[in-house]
């Protein structure tokens, strides 16, 4: 199936690295005009250059903290100056800055870790549908995780977050139809900068050898599956959480 954006605008938040990075050459393959944002100009700028070389795509970017109202503005403005409309939103960015039990976490971190990975999509979401979506349609795809489905020793908290994303996505699915689509999708380990201490020395090696598809995953594994449902392809799909996680779910124990 050849999935065309062609025509279609979409704002990828964090896309800068990683997932982000992969989700945004998706679409500017797939014909998409793309604002990337995050809070470093210099990455933004060189991964615009290193994408527009790479895909032929037209690309934009405007740098800031994405839990800033005002920095969220300028992006909405950047893309609607550029582009002119907004059609497809990628909730990408997110912050771990916690790792060990629930229990032990202080106050702080717990709410900065609940600020950028649930209320920042949730704000994102309430703009682009203000801003042009109510009236002209589109698709919002969160990016939650694996994690949202087990307990962790040492991610709990972020994986807290991500279980209330994949409500929040469901909740805003019922609401926002039938002109806006909402879904998640939620990766299982993927070789990023983001998870690098889940992964490096060796322990991704490991990690690959229980799952069914024997390999961990990689940025343009989640980027194909966000394109997906981005697209008129996955026109009859909304609420859901599609996990892209190489059978991390159904290991063999």
């Amino acid at each position: 199936m050849d999935i065309r954006l062609d025509g279609k605008v979409a704002i990828v938040t964090g896309g800068s690295r990683g997932i982000g990075r992969g989700i945004a050459a998706a679409m500017a393959e797939a014909g998409a005009k793309v604002m990337i944002t995050s809070r470093n100009e210099e990455t933004c700028a060189a991964t615009v250059e290193d994408l527009r070389a790479s895909t032929g795509g037209d690309l934009a970017w405007v740098a800031g903290h994405v839990g800033k109202g005002e920095d969220m503005q300028r992006v909405l403005d950047g893309t609607m100056e550029a582009f002119g409309a907004v059609d497809v939103l990628i909730n990408n960015a997110a912050t771990n800055p916690y790792a060990g039990p629930v229990i032990d976490i202080d106050i702080p971190r717990w709410e900065k870790t609940f600020a950028t990975n649930l209320t920042t999509p949730l704000v994102w979401t309430q703009a682009v549908w203000n801003l042009w979506m109510k009236e002209h349609g589109g698709a919002v795809v969160n990016v939650s995780s694996v994690g949202a489905f087990g307990t962790n020793a040492i991610l709990g908290v972020y994986d807290l977050t991500k279980r209330a994303l994949i409500h929040l996505t469901e909740q805003l699915a019922a609401e926002v139809g039938p002109a806006v689509r909402v879904n998640a999708v939620c990766p299982g380990l993927v070789r990023t900068d983001f998870a690098r201490a889940l992964w490096e020395d060796g322990r991704g090696d490991a990690i690959a050898e229980v799952l069914p598809l024997k390999r961990l995953g990689e940025p343009e594994d989640i980027a194909r599956t966000v394109l997906f449902l981005a697209s008129d392809a996955s026109s009859w799909m909304t609420g859901h959480a599609v996990l892209v996680d190489g059978g991390q779910l159904v290991s063999l124990s």
